[in-house]
């Protein structure tokens, strides 16, 4: 697999990563081992996960599969986040110094390992900012971090980060941001993108599949065992079963078979090379759903396919190279 640098940094990632959503609920680890397997000889080495997926236990089964011999801990990048969790049966974000650095005490520990390659800011809290980012110094001047980014915050805050960290000598900089993007969630392109190419920061999209809508398995019912059957994820897939998905779907769908791919790769390919992109994050569950998309490394969509899928969902993308604005007298 061909491999991409994060932003302007010199981390190094696969152009696409391995998310961790569903580990530790429905996917157990004798699914993660031939997924994170498959995922590794494929060339893959990034590996998203978090302190909060299924309260930790997405993290204790990669440590488990490092500490098994699956997969040596130098062939991976690993990605995991802090400052978001459930207490209480509550969702709850906390961003505090204390709270940053405990999340990466106990991530270390179920991970098995002595640093991550990167830690991210799992969310935008009530904390200082400059407090949040204080953590990030100290975790990476201790040796436990190397590159740190943020995750799920918008323009403003990306920028208002990012200028943070790179008012004074000796502070890290943001290297990644992780946000929602696909043919279905493209809000990232008015200011978040722009934002991360103008402070060299790399884009780790999450749900490029459109949260497995784009596969079109949900176009006449929610099939047994999908997300959107599922007592945990229902919620997430629900906002994208309405007629406006439906349209792009259906377009995603046609492309498809014209380019003899199936809708989920033309789904990943137009995110994957998207303006900006560093690696799409795939929240494949099996093997079975893996491959398709680690078959697509050769592949890239026809220009005018990109062009019909960009005005359909949404219009065009503006920074796409060459794009000329149509001007109204």
């Amino acid at each position: 697999m061909r491999k991409r640098s994060v932003g302007v940094s010199g981390l190094q990632v696969s152009q696409l990563g391995l998310g961790t959503l569903t580990w530790g609920r429905e996917t157990r680890l004798e699914d993660a081992r031939p997924l994170l397997a498959g995922f590794v000889d494929a060339g893959g080495n990034l590996i998203d996960t978090a302190a909060a997926y299924a309260e930790g236990d997405a993290e204790r089964i990669i440590g488990r599969l490092i500490r098994a011999g699956e997969v040596a801990r130098d062939q991976l990048v690993i990605a995991t986040k802090a400052g978001f969790g459930v207490r209480d049966g509550q969702r709850v974000v906390d961003t505090s110094r204390t709270a940053l650095l405990e999340d990466l005490r106990a991530s270390l520990r179920r991970l098995g390992t002595d640093y991550l390659d990167l830690w991210q800011l799992h969310a935008w809290g009530q904390a200082p900012l400059e407090e949040s980012l204080a953590a990030i110094d100290t975790a990476v001047a201790a040796g436990d971090v190397r590159y740190a980014g943020v995750c799920n915050f918008v323009g403003w805050q990306t920028a208002q980060a990012a200028t943070w960290q790179a008012a004074f000598p000796g502070r890290t900089p943001l290297s990644s941001a992780q946000v929602e993007y696909s043919l279905l969630a493209r809000r990232a392109e008015v200011e978040v993108i722009p934002a991360i190419r103008a402070f060299g920061m790399g884009l780790l999209p999450w749900s490029p599949i459109g949260r497995g809508v784009l596969t079109g398995k949900y176009r006449n019912s929610r099939p047994k065992g999908s997300r959107g059957a599922s007592e945990h994820f229902a919620w997430f897939v629900e906002p994208y079963l309405e007629a406006r998905s439906r349209a792009v779907v259906d377009a995603v769908s046609t492309a498809a078979d014209g380019l003899g791919l199936s809708a989920a790769q033309v789904a990943l390919l137009w995110v994957r090379d998207a303006p900006g992109v560093t690696a799409p994050l795939l929240g494949a569950r099996t093997v079975a759903q893996l491959q398709p998309y680690l078959d697509c490394d050769q592949i890239e969509l026809p220009d005018e396919i990109v062009s019909a899928l960009d005005d359909v969902s949404g219009g065009p993308n503006t920074m796409r190279e060459g794009y000329e604005p149509t001007l109204t007298p």
